[in-house]
C-alpha cells in the first residue's frame, strides 16, 4: 500500500476506498450495538448494558489496531469510527440522564461540542476536502467517557463497590469532557489549516 506525504513532511498511511474490511466490519458491529445498549440501559438491565459497552470498547480498540497494523485504513472506516463513538456517548448520556444518574447540564456540555464539530462540515464540503483523521486526543476523550459511564452505573447504590466506583467514574467524566472539547478545538484547527492550504493551492493554480 502506498503512503502519502503531508506538507509537514510526515509520512502518513494511505487511505483506501475499501468497504469490506475487518476494521469496517467491527465498526459496523459497534453501530448495531447502539440501540441494543440504549434499550438495556433504559430498561435498567445494567449488567447486560455494561457487557455491551465493554464489548464496544474492545472492538473500538481492535478495529484501529488492525487497520494500522495491516494497512486497512479506509475512508469508510474514518467515517464509521467517530460516528459509532458519538452514538455510544449520546445514547449513554441520554439513558443516564433519564435515570437521573448524571445531570442534564453534562449532556448539554458534551452535545454542544458535537454541534460545534458538525458546524465545521460545510467548510470541508465547500472545498471538497476529506474528513480529518481522528486524533489521539479524541480517542483518549472517548476512552475516558466510555469508562466513566459504566463506573457511574456501578456507583448507583450504597454498597462499598458503589462508593468506590462513583468518584472514579466522575474523575473519568471530567477528564473525558475536558479532552472532548480539546479534541474539538484541535479538529477545528485541522479543518482551518486544510481550508487555508486548499485556498492557497487554488490561488496559485492558473
Amino acid at each position: 500500500m502506498t503512503q502519502a506525504r503531508h506538507e509537514t513532511g510526515d509520512v502518513q498511511p494511505a487511505v483506501s476506498h475499501a468497504v469490506w474490511t475487518i476494521p469496517n466490519a467491527l465498526s459496523a458491529l459497534r453501530l448495531v450495538g447502539v440501540p441494543i445498549f440504549l434499550w438495556l440501559i433504559l430498561a435498567e438491565h445494567d449488567t447486560a448494558a455494561l457487557i455491551v459497552l465493554m464489548a464496544s470498547g474492545i472492538t473500538d480498540y481492535l478495529d484501529g489496531k488492525i487497520a494500522r497494523r495491516y494497512g486497512l485504513i479506509s475512508r469508510l472506516g474514518q467515517l464509521l469510527d467517530p460516528i459509532a463513538d458519538r452514538l455510544y456517548i449520546i445514547s449513554t448520556l441520554f439513558g443516564l440522564a433519564v435515570r437521573s444518574i448524571i445531570p442534564w447540564w453534562l449532556v448539554v456540555v458534551l452535545l454542544a461540542r458535537d454541534v460545534f464539530v458538525l458546524a465545521l462540515g460545510p467548510l470541508l464540503r465547500r472545498d471538497r476536502l476529506p474528513i480529518p483523521p481522528v486524533h489521539f486526543v479524541g480517542k483518549a476523550a472517548t476512552f475516558n467517557l466510555i469508562y466513566a459511564f459504566p463506573l457511574m452505573l456501578l456507583g448507583e447504590g450504597t454498597s462499598t463497590l458503589a462508593e468506590i466506583a462513583r468518584p472514579i467514574g466522575w474523575a473519568f467524566a471530567w477528564w473525558g469532557t475536558g479532552l472532548y472539547w480539546i479534541a474539538g478545538l484541535m479538529y477545528a484547527y485541522q479543518v482551518g489549516s486544510m481550508v487555508r492550504a486548499a485556498r492557497r493551492v487554488g490561488r496559485s493554480t492558473p
